[in-house]
């Protein structure tokens, strides 16, 4: 068998289908929403590799700072066989991960991207001979199925992601992650902290315009898929903390009075002065807070490390 395989769950036409959806979904909707999902075409992705480098912007490297000084004791804790991540992209955070699993026969990926899994895998081929790496083209947020591998399973899901989810979706996502491990497999996840107020606003708001032209990129893949009119000109980025849901909004405020058109979906869509259309939640937690989410899914959290200054935590819960 080949140590480098691909399995598509993701239909060809699905992207379309649900970018259409949920655009039209979003902008009919009051107050207006565009999932952060579509940030991510390749300028977008580059765009946010350049936000993980910005003096602001602190989560990737106090995730990295964790798997650094922590690699070891999570694969001794797991004695994981395999390995799957969740949203991989160019899965290079995991390679920390995966140097430390000693026991580590097979790799899964799983990401909306094919070409991003190719490379990455076809990488981690050459660099470690014995890995087998079964990359899955799906939408982790949909019904996933998982190839069978040997156990002790861990599933990553790294990069404080999944506070991108409101709370109610964060229930559902963490039930169906629990329901693809079986008894003694783990669960590895990233979540940012609660933290000073005007540290997570500079995160989101950086003093070079990064994170604003990275959230107007949305508007530019909604023009370039569906035929839209937007100008992201006519928007200002706004990012503002939300202390009662104790989360980050990341909205786009209209400057003007206008009417964009979206031809693919035959809408029009009005914008008043100062509307906002909110592009993504990014939610920040307390260690009681994901402990009882986890529990609610059937997940016990056994371990927990943050990063030097408390700012970002990986905790690995077990399935009971």
């Amino acid at each position: 068998m080949s140590p480098f395989r691909v399995t598509r769950t993701l239909p060809e036409d699905a992207t379309d289908a649900a970018l259409r959806a949920d655009v039209l979904t979003g902008l009919t909707a009051t107050p207006k929403t565009l999932p952060p999902k579509w940030f991510y075409d390749a300028r977008g992705s580059e765009l946010f590799e350049q936000i993980t480098e910005l003096p602001e912007y602190y989560p990737t490297r106090a995730e990295r700072e964790i798997l650094r000084a922590r690699s070891g004791e999570i694969a001794a804790a797991s004695g994981a066989r395999t390995l799957v991540e969740l949203g991989s992209g160019s899965s290079e955070k995991t390679r920390l991960l995966i140097d430390a699993l000693t026991a580590l026969e097979v790799y899964v990926p799983v990401d909306v991207s094919e070409s991003a899994l190719t490379q990455a895998g076809q990488a981690l081929i050459a660099e470690r001979p014995g890995l087998s790496v079964h990359a899955l083209i799906a939408d982790f947020t949909g019904r996933l199925e998982l190839p069978g591998t040997p156990g002790p399973r861990l599933l990553a899901f790294l990069g404080g992601t999944i506070g991108n989810l409101l709370p109610a979706e964060r229930a559902a996502f963490l039930a169906s992650v629990r329901g693809l491990l079986t008894p003694g497999d783990a669960l590895l996840l990233g979540t940012d902290l609660v933290k000073d107020e005007g540290v997570l606003v500079r995160a989101y708001d950086d003093a070079a315009g990064v994170t604003a032209e990275f959230n107007k990129n949305v508007l530019a893949v909604v023009d370039r898929e569906l035929g839209a009119d937007f100008d992201p000109g006519a928007f200002d980025h706004v990012a503002l903390w939300d202390a009662e849901n104790e989360w980050i909004e990341m909205r786009l405020r209209s400057r003007v009075a206008q009417t964009v058109k979206v031809p693919a979906l035959d809408l029009a869509v009005d914008f008043a002065v100062g509307e906002e259309l909110r592009t993504e939640v990014s939610a920040k937690f307390r260690r009681d807070g994901v402990t009882a989410e986890l529990a609610a899914a059937r997940l016990e959290l056994t371990n927990w490390w943050t990063d030097s200054q408390g700012r970002f935590a990986l905790s690995l819960s077990v399935a009971r």
